[in-house]
């Protein structure tokens, strides 16, 4: 089902009725798009309209000691909301799938039971629909020796005969790891250790909650714009220092958390490898590519309401939809 046809007055599109009148799972507000869009001062206005707390769908705003380079929202910007999900793990920590399923899972469940409105807020698709589509994901930790043996034989053998071995007791998996090395060795981890194709243990359940999906939007154009400023503007505010800082405190330059954009395009500058200047544009043009990927997600997924942030008055519409839907 798509929403995208019927619209209020103000051209907002209108949350059609629910199609099960007998459907009693909490609601969930989800706000995604793209970086720089405008997403946090969105929730926060609609969390203080609505009774509501934040529960964070941005796998960067997890790291502790990623603040300026992420635009992770300050104490003003959260604006007395609860934020939850925020600050989780030091930098040099992973977050794996299901632990922040389950984790967004509790956040949200105690918001309701507190009578609050949840708004599952970000732009990291994979979060999203993890959350909202109830997958299902292996429950296998993490095995250090197991994954340094699968790595070592990639080393050795090379990616496609490791691969390979994938391929011969989980085809589904191997197909979809493709060339990513990450995603051969967990696929493999997850077989070894269970006796069971990951494939076959991935799934989509019943989704959790009712939920009103809302894309916010605005021309390519005019976001780059607001990129390149915003990128600007974390360097003045000592982008440079928190890298440096990070890096100082031991920090592995391939660290996960050091892969954010603003953040690995400073090592080579902070190792004298290149120039400040080639650095800021390299994170401006990195941003660009990913906002590109974000729109396209977005707009493959149907049951996102787009929502044009350029519009007069967008938010009062916004408002109104979200009362439909908590009265559908």
């Amino acid at each position: 089902m798509t929403h995208h046809n019927n619209q209020t007055s103000d051209g907002t599109p209108a949350f059609p009725p629910t199609d099960d009148p007998a459907d009693d799972r909490p609601c969930l507000v989800v706000i995604v798009g793209p970086t720089a869009v405008g997403k946090t001062a969105a929730a926060v206005a609609l969390a203080k309209r609505f009774d509501g707390e934040v529960i964070n769908a941005d796998s960067r705003y997890l790291y502790q000691g990623l603040d300026i380079g992420v635009a992770k929202p300050s104490i003003v910007e959260r604006g007395g909301i609860p934020h939850h999900l925020i600050d989780m793990i030091p930098p040099d920590a992973d977050m794996s799938l299901a632990t922040y399923q389950t984790a967004a899972m509790d956040a949200i469940q105690t918001t309701i039971a507190r009578g609050r409105l949840p708004l599952l807020v970000g732009g990291t698709p994979l979060y999203v629909n993890a959350v909202v589509e109830g997958w299902r994901i292996p429950r296998v930790p993490p095995n250090p020796t197991l994954r340094a043996r699968l790595a070592a034989e990639i080393a050795e053998l090379g990616l496609p005969a490791v691969a390979e071995r994938l391929a011969t007791v989980d085809p589904v998996a191997g197909a979809r790891s493709g060339a990513n090395p990450r995603r051969v060795i967990r696929a493999l981890e997850i077989f070894e250790t269970t006796g069971t194709p990951m494939s076959s243990l991935e799934g989509k359940g019943p989704p959790p909650f009712r939920t009103l999906e809302l894309g916010l939007t605005m021309p390519r154009d005019q976001l780059y714009r607001i990129i390149d400023a915003r990128v600007d503007d974390q360097i003045a505010s000592g982008l440079v220092d928190e890298v440096r800082r990070l890096l100082e405190g031991g920090l592995s330059p391939t660290a996960l958390s050091m892969t954010s954009i603003g953040y690995r395009q400073l090592v080579p500058y902070l190792q004298g490898e290149a120039t400040l200047d080639d650095a800021v544009q390299r994170i401006k043009l990195d941003s660009h590519r990913y906002v590109r990927h974000q729109q396209t997600w977005f707009r493959r997924n149907p049951c996102i309401v787009p929502i044009d942030v350029t519009r007069p008055d967008w938010l009062n519409g916004v408002a109104s939809m979200i009362e439909q839907f908590r009265q559908a």
